[in-house]
């Protein structure tokens, strides 16, 4: 760190520092704030995702039987995800994707020669699948939340512990130096007026003398 200069000068810039700090500070905090219940509100949405995919696969466990009756090539065409369409959403100044569906691949099948079951294991399958990309969403918005709630954390840490501290630590060195630079000043000049004095004191002694 280096050395502050003990004037008045240095004391203004200190001063002004301190007021920018303690301004911006508040930002910081709510900024924190505002991260940490986004962070907590996706990880409730994870574990209601969690939930949600428990129960459609148990659902879907009850199909396995029927999966090994035939040869069945054409549903799992069905549920090639061709892509995952996402939209940007900007939380606390950062961008982070939302998750708006699955695109899967067109299912191609004979009405007649498919299982009589097969319309609804694949929409349930496909419920299944969506669950699952949908939960991978989820996970990329907590860890860039995340990540900027560490690096709010850690600035709001540094205005706290160490910048605001510091620079009170400066002002009231700094107010104590000058105070006593004016003490000694005005000590010097009391010293330096009562010298005059008595020299006026003697000279006059000894015009009359």
């Amino acid at each position: 760190m280096s050395q502050i200069k003990l004037t008045k000068n240095e004391l203004r810039d200190q001063q002004f520092k301190l007021s920018q700090l303690q301004k911006y500070l508040p930002t910081l905090q709510l900024k924190k704030a505002m991260l940490q219940v986004e962070v907590n509100n996706e990880q409730m949405e994870l574990d209601r995702l969690h939930v949600l995919h428990n129960s459609k696969l148990e659902k879907v466990q009850e199909f396995e039987a029927l999966f090994m009756e035939k040869d069945i090539s054409f549903l799992l065409e069905a549920l090639h995800v061709i892509d995952v369409q996402t939209s940007d959403e900007n939380i606390a100044g950062i961008d982070i994707p939302v998750f708006e569906k699955a695109i899967f691949q067109e299912a191609k099948y004979s009405f007649f020669l498919a299982p009589y079951w097969f319309d609804d294991a694949l929409i349930l399958l496909r419920d299944l699948i969506t669950i699952q990309k949908r939960m991978g969403v989820v996970k990329i918005r907590k860890e860039r939340l995340e990540k900027e709630l560490r690096e709010v954390s850690i600035r709001v840490n540094l205005f706290e512990k160490v910048l605001i501290p510091r620079t009170l630590g400066n002002i009231k060195k700094i107010r104590v130096f000058l105070s006593d630079q004016q003490l000694s000043s005005v000590a010097q000049a009391k010293a330096a007026k009562k010298k005059i004095l008595e020299r006026k004191k003697k000279h006059e002694m000894k015009a009359i003398a």
